[in-house]
């Protein structure tokens, strides 16, 4: 029996959120954020749908995330949100993210030396207080804009909290991108695109869509909001084999710490999943999985390849056996535990659930 995770990614579900965000952005061009191995759903064909489905851009973090994308033949423009390396933005025809005059000029020497005219994108800090150029500091942004061989296609900024019920803030945010967009408009440089809207500015700031918006957990399926109210889909389906079946009798102490003894006899479910396939140990004793459409509490603490659920309930009306599938996030039958279901349990955030679970897995990318 092959232990590990296998996550089945819809990408029919994926083509679905892609069209929902289209919708509630009056058909704004996407950047499509893939970084992260496209939020452990699989970059590569997770890009190639969303290409298909005219995603204008694919973003990613760093410089290795695009040269994936590139030998798999995808030949979309590509933004490079945080290591602008300038030989390797040459070489993959990518689009470097500017956030200073040193990477800038890097970039623009580069560019030089191989005798090509390379698009940036400048980051601006209108409050996220982490990369980026002050909205205020025109003259490092003219001096920017000014290096040869270089093309200032964009400008982006991110939210710092576009998530709260507190809004204040990112209104705040966009008044100064605002301001920025209004003093280039009175300057010769004219970039093509500002951008500034993450998912959650996606649903609830409009006046945040601007040129373009940049998505990225709404592709996936999520709302960053605690109500998912959107009509998103989510895209991934991540699941385990039982690796044994045991009944125990009452007074049984189950894993590390004996943190779960058996207040009756029991039968417990072995499990292929551990905190070494991010299935994280906050878990313990403080989570459900699916067996046969039902919900089985884990029992006792997470071990590094293992964990145990508690079926006993379960084997009353159907039988539990070796083999059975084992749904850690998704559906099975009338049942489903999302990923902001298990983030709630963990004091986290969906996004670390699915990259945590989805990077480590073995996908199969379904489409109907």
């Amino acid at each position: 029996m092959n232990r590990g995770v296998t996550a089945d990614i819809d990408l029919d579900a994926l083509s679905h959120n892609f069209r929902k965000i289209k919708g509630l952005t009056s058909g704004s061009p996407v950047f499509a954020v893939v970084k992260a191995d496209a939020y452990g759903h699989g970059a590569v064909e997770i890009s190639k749908r969303l290409v298909a489905e005219g995603a204008e851009r694919l973003a990613v973090a760093f410089t290795s995330e695009a040269r994936l994308l590139r030998n798999a033949g995808i030949t979309a423009p590509v933004i490079v949100l945080f290591d602008p390396d300038p030989a390797d933005a040459v070489s993959l025809d990518i689009i470097p993210v500017v956030h200073n005059l040193k990477s800038g000029r890097l970039v623009s020497a580069e560019a030089a030396r191989r005798g090509v005219q390379l698009n940036v994108h400048l980051k601006i800090d209108t409050g996220m207080g982490r990369l980026g150029i002050y909205p205020e500091d025109m003259d490092t942004i003219t001096e920017i804009a000014s290096l040869p061989n270089i093309r200032v296609e964009g400008f982006m900024s991110h939210f710092s909290e576009a998530d709260l019920s507190d809004l204040s803030f990112a209104r705040e945010q966009i008044s100064r991108f605002r301001m920025l967009k209004q003093r280039l408009s009175e300057s010769r440089l004219k970039p093509k695109y500002f951008h500034l809207a993450n998912s959650a500015a996606v649903i609830n700031l409009p006046e945040a869509h601007m040129d373009a918006v940049r998505p990225g957990i709404m592709l996936y399926g999520y709302s960053p909001f605690e109500s998912n109210g959107t009509g998103l889909i989510p895209v991934m389906k991540a699941s385990v084999k039982v690796h044994s079946v045991r009944r125990v009798k009452s007074g049984t102490p189950i894993s590390y710490g004996r943190t779960f003894i058996a207040k009756r006899d029991s039968v417990i479910a072995v499990v292929g999943i551990g905190y070494a396939d991010g299935y994280r140990r906050s878990f313990s004793n403080n989570a459900d999985v699916l067996i046969n459409g039902r919900r089985a509490p884990v029992a006792g603490r997470i071990c590094m390849d293992l964990c145990m659920a508690d079926v006993t309930d379960i084997v009353r009306d159907s039988d539990v056996a070796e083999g059975d599938e084992v749904v850690i996030i998704g559906r099975q039958g009338e049942e489903f535990i999302s990923a902001d279901e298990l983030a709630a349990k963990a004091g986290t955030i969906s996004y670390e659930v699915l990259t945590s679970i989805g990077s480590r897995a073995a996908r199969n990318h379904i489409s109907s």
